[in-house]
């Protein structure tokens, strides 16, 4: 076999091991089919020497010596007797098997996703969906796969393979010096191909997470291809990765196959030589036809256990190769997520102080020497053309990020100094890319909560100017939303997600265009919500609409990532600078 990745290999051994009754059960099982594998050639032998042979013109007085009488049901019953004792072996060791399995893929499963809730953002940066889906769903299965296939082939073959080739020598150790010499013929060929086997695989899990990739985009983007008519250019992404995980494929299958006919040749050979030495000795009187059969019989036996042996290689580094994927997310740094607590709810201050930030991969700023003063129940608005460092800036208040430099301080304390669950739970955040889960409107809105209030919900609809659209539902407040708000518009979307926020109740409150999806008579029936909701909260608005951005208590330009005005809408009107521009730009009409 190719070289494995032992530090992986110990950890799925060590995962396997957790389940050690089952697997203990297992390997007595398999002993229990590898013996029954001895039983049939042994007891051929017996019939054929000691069951033939009445017919006194074709047996010598000596061969008739050796005839045992016995009732003729004795046959059907032993043989009937070792088909069924191997049938329970093989169906016990099969269900014990799955067993392990299914609790094997299950963890695996669930500790990627464990990961996945706690890795910081910039993960989901550097990995596509398609990508996470296909490690979770895909590449956890090829492991266990793995695992399964190959636990069952090395303890069940290789114990069939001991103990044939242990009968073997004790019936003709000359005869079981030629059988031998498949076992280096075959281990010589199976690592000829492993190099390969491994190579191709890893580029065969790479490729099939591009397809997941483009099956998972052309799922959420069904709209846009449509209305812009990107159908053939998706049929022509699909294909071409389609194709070429279908190439890696028949490379790998090329590869392994051509270990079947080198092994069959190898066996053909030790086959043709055993027989001519066998009818040597026969001439000799050195064997009987029974012992002949038996040897010749138990050495194709032979043949069936050392064949898997020699194909566990395929699944074996396609199994590495997922396990190394599956591993590497694993071990994904999460959060930090230790600090102080903060006792009780948090008044709501906030200081920027020389804060800088720049984007993984990118040399630009998105941030640079930022400090501001944010007095607790003050409404902030923050503008600038896009690009400025908007949403960089709210995105580091919860620690979405993390500075380069400088630090953000919550009531007087380093946000870094704070626990990450203590910090995000005095925070509420209204997004305008709404994000939604396919469950009831009530558990949506109450969404985090284990132990939703109802008058609580009752109330975060009603201040969110929900309940006319609740009313309409059929089931109400347990209608099911949809993937992502489907079955909602996209007002209904944004005042769902308005009314999550006034549910939580935080200190603090960030608006990222939260009013963008909604038409004028949406907008201003939430308005009056978000007014309400703003009340005695730190609110950070991004926002376009001058409505919003009048009533806030200072509005903050940010240009190039850096704050170039502060002031009250009137004041920055009066300067006639930058936000003066962006008025005349954006706010005219």
């Amino acid at each position: 076999m190719a070289k494995l990745n032992k530090p992986i290999l110990k950890r799925l051994w060590s995962s396997v091991t957790q389940y050690r009754a089952y697997l203990i059960l297992t390997v007595l099982t398999m002993c229990g089919t590898a013996l029954t594998e001895l039983a049939l050639p042994w007891g051929l032998g017996l019939l054929l020497d000691h069951g033939f042979g009445h017919n006194a013109s074709t047996v010598s007085s000596a061969s008739k010596a050796q005839v045992v009488n016995f009732p003729l049901w004795y046959v059907p019953a032993v043989l009937i007797g070792i088909f069924v004792i191997r049938g329970i072996c093989t169906f016990t060791t099969s269900y014990l098997m799955s067993r392990i399995s299914v609790n094997l893929l299950n963890e695996l499963r669930a500790k990627v996703f464990d990961k996945l809730l706690h890795v910081p953002v910039g993960f989901y940066h550097a990995e596509s969906s398609g990508r996470i889906i296909n490690t979770i769903m895909f590449e956890a299965q090829q492991i266990v796969e793995m695992v399964k296939v190959s636990i069952t082939t090395l303890f069940r073959d290789s114990l069939t393979v001991i103990v044939l080739m242990g009968y073997l020598i004790w019936l003709n150790w000359k005869l079981t010096l030629v059988t031998i010499i498949l076992i280096p013929g075959m281990t010589i060929l199976v690592r000829g191909v492993s190099k390969r086997l491994r190579k191709l695989n890893h580029q065969s899990l790479e490729v099939s997470g591009e397809l997941t990739q483009v099956i998972e985009e052309t799922t959420r983007a069904h709209q846009v291809i449509r209305i812009f008519g990107g159908q053939q250019y998706e049929q022509q992404r699909f294909e071409a990765k389609n194709k070429k995980l279908g190439s890696f494929t028949m490379k790998s299958t090329v590869a392994v196959s051509f270990t079947t006919p080198l092994t069959q040749i190898l066996a053909s050979v030790a086959v043709a030589i055993v027989i001519m030495l066998a009818l040597a000795q026969a001439r000799k009187d050195a064997t009987t036809v029974g012992d002949f059969v038996t040897f010749i019989t138990a050495m194709m036996m032979l043949l069936t256990p050392l064949k898997r042996l020699a194909d566990l290689n395929g699944p074996l580094q396609r199994g590495m190769a997922a396990a190394e994927s599956v591993y590497s997310m694993v071990d994904a740094i999460p959060e930090n997520e230790s600090g102080q607590l903060i006792e009780g709810r948090a008044s709501g201050q906030l200081s920027f102080k020389e804060l800088s930030f720049t984007y993984p991969g990118q040399e630009q700023p998105a941030l640079n020497q930022i400090n501001l003063n944010v007095e607790a129940g003050e409404t902030i608005a923050l503008v600038g053309m896009s690009g400025g460092g908007k949403t960089s800036l709210v995105n580091l208040v919860p620690r979405f990020y993390e500075p380069d430099s400088g630090e953000i301080l919550l009531d007087g304390v380093a946000l870094s100094d704070l626990s990450l669950k203590s910090l995000r739970q005095q925070i509420a955040m209204v997004s305008q890319n709404v994000i939604l889960f396919d469950d009831t409107i009530a558990a949506n809105i109450a969404y985090g909560d284990a132990n939703p209030d109802t008058a609580r919900i009752a109330y975060a609809v009603q201040a969110a100017h929900l309940q006319e659209v609740v009313n309409e539902m059929p089931e109400g407040l347990q209608t099911m939303t949809g993937d992502n708000g489907m079955r909602l518009s996209g007002g209904q979307r944004q005042r769902l997600a308005i009314a999550r926020a006034i549910y939580k109740n935080a200190p603090i409150l960030i608006l990222d265009e939260a009013t963008s999806a909604l038409d004028s008579e949406s907008e201003r029936a939430v308005q009056a919500a978000l007014d309400e909701l703003m009340q005695g909260r730190t609110t950070l608005v991004i926002a376009h609409r001058l409505s919003t951005i009048e009533r806030a208590s200072r509005i903050v330009v940010l240009v190039e990532g850096q704050i170039v005005e502060v002031g009250t809408h009137a004041e920055l009107l009066a300067k006639d600078a930058a936000y003066a521009n962006l008025y005349r730009l954006q706010f005219a009409a």
